[in-house]
């Protein structure tokens, strides 16, 4: 994929219908010679610039962590915090609210009791893969800033990724950049990396997509 292709896509989608609000850009990555159920795909990648929308950030943290949690996250959880969460309701609200979970590592097993059903069926729980499962000496601030230029990819039925890679209220510069970014880390997941990806298209929030 070449910066040229990247900014060719960009021209053609500025020719559509323009809307009454600001739309997202969207990369797919249609794949092929992949066995999905048997080998799903599921990844993190990390943005040069933001894509716009505000990431919102939970962490299930204890006292150590308590104070920097409540300055840098959108919401700290104690343990002592957990029952008002023991409705099937209150838990999916929170699971739809925020983004991304972090978690103490010591409180790991009683997060996964109170909210493993929950969080783990919507692919949220504190994924360590992607450094959210952190010591009681963890620096919090570092990691939000890491995860609010972070996207996850995922195809586990499905033959494609998608991921938000920038906004039309974006320089174009920046959006070619996310997407070269994107498109690189993602191959290197893939079994046979670029050898795996049919195509790649962008899109439009409200847009019809284009091939790159």
């Amino acid at each position: 994929m070449e910066k040229e292709e990247i900014q060719k896509a960009l021209a053609e989608l500025k020719q559509q219908p323009k809307r009454k609000f600001v739309q997202s850009y969207d990369l797919i990555l249609n794949l092929k010679d992949i066995e999905i159920k048997q080998n799903p795909v599921d990844l993190f990648a990390t943005l040069p610039h933001p894509a716009g929308k505000k990431i919102k950030i939970a962490a299930f943290v204890d006292q150590e962590l308590s104070e920097q949690a409540r300055k840098f996250c959108d919401l700290a959880l104690r343990e002592a915090d957990f029952p008002q969460y023991k409705e099937k309701k209150a838990a999916k609200k929170l699971a739809e609210d925020y983004d991304y979970f972090i978690a103490q590592a010591n409180l790991m097993p009683k997060i996964a009791a109170a909210f493993g059903k929950v969080l783990g069926t919507k692919g949220k729980m504190p994924n360590p893969k992607q450094g959210c499962v952190i010591p009681p000496n963890a620096n919090v601030e570092s990691l939000v800033k890491k995860l609010q230029a972070t996207v996850h990819l995922s195809a586990k039925k499905g033959m494609n990724l998608q991921c938000k890679v920038g906004r039309e209220d974006q320089p174009d510069e920046q959006v070619v950049e996310n997407v070269l970014s994107v498109y690189n880390q993602a191959i290197k997941q893939l079994p046979n990396e670029a050898q795996n990806v049919k195509n790649a298209v962008l899109k439009l929030t409200m847009g019809k997509p284009v091939r790159i």
